[in-house]
C-alpha cells in the first residue's frame, strides 16, 4: 500500500508541475503577444491615416530632358513598337496607325484608322506633355484606348522616345521652353515631403 502512495504522490506532484507550466506558458503568451486592437483606444485629429489622401501616381516630369536626350536609344525602343505602328512617311496603318509626323499633331487625326471615342472624344494635340503622360501609362490617360502597351516607366526612356519622333516631324514644335518645363513640374512632380515639425502641429491643433 505504501509503494502504491508513493507511486500516487508522485504522479500527482508530475501532474500539478505540467498544469503549472502550461500555465504559465499561457499568461506568458498573453503577455509577450497582446491582442492588437482594430482601432485606436483613442482617435487622434490630425494624426496621418496610411493610404487615405495619398497623391495619384503620375507619370515624371521629362520636358527638361528632351532636348539632350538620347535619339539613338529612341529609335531602338522605338522597334518594339514596329509590330503596331509604322513610322515612314505614308504608311500603313496596322494594329494601331501610322505615326510619322505625330509630334504636336492632333490626336485621331491619322486617317485611314478607326480610333476609340477615348481618343477621339478627348481632343487636342501630342503635345510633349500628352506624349509624355500617354506614353507612361496609355491605358491610364486614355482609358479606353486600344492600345494595350502597358507604357515606358523610365523618364529617360520616355524623353528618349519623344525626341527621336521630333525628327520624324517635320512640323514638330520648338523644344520645350522654360515656361513649358516650369508648367509640366507644377503638375506633376510630387509634392515636398512634409516636415516633421508641421505634422506636430497638426497634433497639437
Amino acid at each position: 500500500m505504501s509503494g502504491n502512495f508513493e507511486t500516487n504522490k508522485i504522479f500527482a506532484a508530475i501532474l500539478v508541475a505540467g498544469i503549472t507550466a502550461m500555465t504559465g506558458a499561457f499568461i506568458g503568451n498573453l503577455v509577450m503577444h497582446p491582442h492588437e486592437l482594430e482601432k485606436d483606444a483613442v482617435e487622434i485629429d490630425g494624426a496621418p491615416v496610411a493610404a487615405a489622401g495619398a497623391k495619384e501616381a503620375l507619370a515624371e516630369p521629362i520636358l527638361h530632358l528632351i532636348a539632350d536626350a538620347d535619339i539613338a536609344k529612341g529609335e531602338k525602343l522605338s522597334k518594339a513598337c514596329a509590330a503596331c505602328h509604322s513610322f515612314d512617311k505614308g504608311g500603313p496603318s496596322k494594329i494601331g496607325p501610322n505615326i510619322y509626323d505625330i509630334v504636336g499633331a492632333p490626336k485621331a487625326g491619322k486617317g485611314g484608322f478607326s480610333y476609340s471615342s477615348a481618343l477621339t472624344e478627348m481632343g487636342g494635340a501630342w503635345s510633349y506633355l500628352n506624349l509624355n503622360k500617354f506614353l507612361w501609362k496609355p491605358k491610364k490617360y486614355a482609358p479606353g484606348t486600344k492600345m494595350s502597351y502597358i507604357g515606358l516607366k523610365k523618364p529617360a526612356d520616355r524623353a528618349a522616345m519623344i525626341a527621336w519622333l521630333r525628327t520624324l516631324s517635320p512640323s514638330a514644335d520648338p523644344l520645350p521652353n522654360s515656361g513649358e518645363i516650369a508648367a509640366e513640374l507644377a503638375e506633376l512632380a510630387p509634392p515636398p515631403p512634409r516636415e516633421e515639425h508641421e505634422l506636430q502641429e497638426n497634433y497639437n491643433e
